[in-house]
């Protein structure tokens, strides 16, 4: 905060007219005042963050000053001419608030002209030494959010409850210790440097040089996987039995509304947050401000719940540099955010099993298993402890429980799904919570069987977790098998390309062609190898690219029209006729979507992606 001070022997002002629209009621459109301290006042970004601790030091400072010169009365005149660096008007009124109340408890007469006016104004100033002053004030900046005591509890699926410190870790349940290493003893976890990061990079999935820390591109091969797990969110959504509702929005939400800021303070400092037009914009971090903002505007009926509202909402945290990685911890990633309204807390646990198998069956489906953390709010756990050993129980594997005060979020319950990585890392992927708070914060609502309008309880989900993390999860799951001497796959709907044909020479190219159209047009992204170089060149380098199946084409495939198939998984080679291929493959698909391809279907007609020539040399 930025003050001039005058001591005026008078000093008059008039409002004119208003020169925001969020500005003050002003209760009286004039003043005048004689030997009055004026404090013309320029509130600056970031001020309210360490409000107290900053009126604190203006008001000690100013009291000062008007003892010093005998003036009968301070007068705080909001003047946006002493910095570049404004406050929005939320932030500055409130400032102004605090810096009246703080002078008032001194004893002070103290006035002050309306924020968000134009006005004019007289002032004669005394001219003595202290006249004419300027002060820069700084508050100690503070987080969001203060640090919240927490206890931890181990429950096994059996209901038996232990603390970390008791408990007796069995054969198997090595990723449970890691995890409570991790969080309860905050044990440093091993170095080193993982290969899930070559592999990110072999398909294109690369830090922005040209952005801020944290933000990522993706090439076309990254392209690909990102929309088809894109799609395939929105499936795994619809799957839950429920309507589901699927919306779009903006990713900036303004500060000056009591919602949004309120639901910031509780996510905590990891925001990125922008100034618009005197406005200060928080980018969003999760679906929930869009949806929520939309809810509010419908009319729901308890016949219509439980009823899913889906967005894939580009999301930013402002994470720490030294805590980025590439694939798994962003700046700006993909959430395919599911809300879930229900009718009450008791349908809200009662679904939450559904969500949690649902949640538990996809990283299955990629042959791992989640180890949980439940974060629980210490009277929810009290009144709910069979309900949490039943969500333990329908899991089958001992979870760590993190116990927080009553009433710190909008949340009872809070659970993050890890797996263990290639370095023996924790690393969250999917996610739920049920809410009880932001419905009312927002004011969504739903009328019951009587005609009573109720607030809804609220799901949120991730059931595969961030796009990139749920691909991370997929490339950390190939790089431990390739650990323990397996071939490194992708799912075949995932691979960016999912068959390369390669005609051993020219005279083969139009029946190559004519199997490459054909799988184009069942939805196979599919490509052709036309480029002319070595076959056994072209088969390693579809082999760098992890393409499931490499069909060859030669002249006994030529002239029985059939297919020579490798198929990556298996490391065998069969003879297929196209009809056979697309059997298998569709089998591969069944249940997944079918994307297209990012890159121009004949290799001669693609540029050098810089990503795969470096493997390639």
């Amino acid at each position: 905060m930025r003050v001039l001070v005058i001591h005026a022997e008078y000093f008059r002002y008039e409002v004119r007219e208003r020169a925001i629209e969020d500005a003050e009621i002003a209760p009286t459109t004039r003043g005048e005042f004689s030997n009055v301290v004026v404090v013309f006042t320029t509130v600056e970004e970031g001020d309210g963050k360490a409000v107290n601790n900053l009126v604190a030091k203006a008001v000690e400072d100013l009291t000062n000053i008007y003892s010093k010169v005998k003036a009968s009365a301070i007068v705080l005149y909001p003047y946006a001419h002493l910095s570049p660096r404004l406050a929005g008007p939320e932030e500055a009124i409130n400032v102004l608030n605090h810096l009246e109340r703080g002078l008032a408890e001194k004893n002070i007469k103290v006035y002050r002209s309306p924020f968000g006016w134009y006005k004019a104004f007289e002032i004669k100033c005394y001219g003595h030494p202290l006249s004419e002053l300027s002060r820069e004030y700084r508050g100690e900046e503070i987080a969001r959010q203060s640090t919240t005591t927490r206890r931890y509890l181990i429950i096994t699926p059996d209901g038996g409850i232990y603390s970390p410190e008791e408990y007796v870790f069995k054969p198997g349940e090595e990723d449970l210790k890691i995890l409570t290493e991790k969080e309860v003893f905050k044990k440093e976890l091993p170095g080193g440097k993982s290969r899930i990061f070559d592999v990110c990079r072999k398909f294109g999935f690369e830090w922005e040089p040209m952005s801020d820390s944290g933000h990522m591109r993706y090439e076309p091969h990254a392209t690909a996987m990102i929309e088809a797990v894109k799609e395939y969110s929105w499936m795994v959504a619809k799957s839950l039995g429920i309507p589901v509702v699927r919306v779009m929005g903006t990713n900036m939400f303004n500060l000056k509304y009591r919602p949004i800021k309120e639901h910031a303070d509780l996510f905590g400092d990891r925001l990125y947050e922008v100034e618009s037009e005197g406005s200060k914009l928080v980018m969003r971090y999760a679906a929930c401000h869009q949806q929520f903002a939309m809810i509010k505007d419908w009319v729901i009926s308890y016949k219509e719940l439980p009823l899913g509202v889906f967005e894939i909402a580009d999301s930013y945290r402002f994470e720490q540099k030294g805590e980025l990685v590439l694939c798994f911890r962003l700046r700006k990633f993909y959430m395919p955010d599911l809300h879930i309204l229900l009718r009450d807390l008791n349908e809200g646990k009662n679904f939450s099993f559904k969500v949690q198998e649902k949640i538990l069956d996809e990283m299955r489906k990629l042959g791992r298993e989640y180890i949980a953390i439940y974060n629980v709010t210490e009277d929810f756990f009290e009144t709910n402890r069979d309900y949490v050993v039943e969500l333990v129980r329908r899991m089958g594997r001992p979870a760590l429980i993190t116990l927080y005060p009553s009433g710190v979020y909008y949340w009872v319950i809070n659970i993050e799904y890890n797996v263990i990585d290639d370095l023996k890392r924790p690393r969250e992927v999917a996610t739920f919570q049920i809410d009880v708070g932001n419905s009312a914060r927002f004011n969504i609502r739903y009328v019951d069987e009587a005609g009573i309008e109720k607030y809804p309880v609220i799901i949120h989900t991730a059931l595969i977790g961030s796009i990139e993390r749920y691909i991370y999860a997929v490339l950390d799951k190939a790089v431990q098998d390739e650990s323990s001497g397996k071939t490194p796959n992708l799912p075949t709907w995932l691979a960016p390309i999912q068959v390369r044909i390669i005609p051993i020479s020219g005279e083969f190219l139009n029946f190559a062609a004519e199997v490459l159209n054909l799988l184009l047009s069942n939805g196979i992204r599919a490509d052709l190898d036309n480029r002319d170089l070595t076959l056994a060149k072209k088969i390693r380098e579809a082999g760098i690219e992890w393409i499931p199946y490499v069909v060859v084409i030669g002249e006994r495939e030529f002239k029985t029209r059939t297919l020579n198939v490798r198929i990556r998984s298996s490391n065998i080679q069969r003879v297929m006729t196209i009809n056979d291929l697309l059997e298998v493959l569709s089998k591969d698909l069944e249940g997944y979507p079918r994307v297209d391809s990012m890159l121009p279907p004949y290799l001669t007609m693609r540029p050098t992606l810089h990503y795969l020539k470096e493997l390639s040399e």
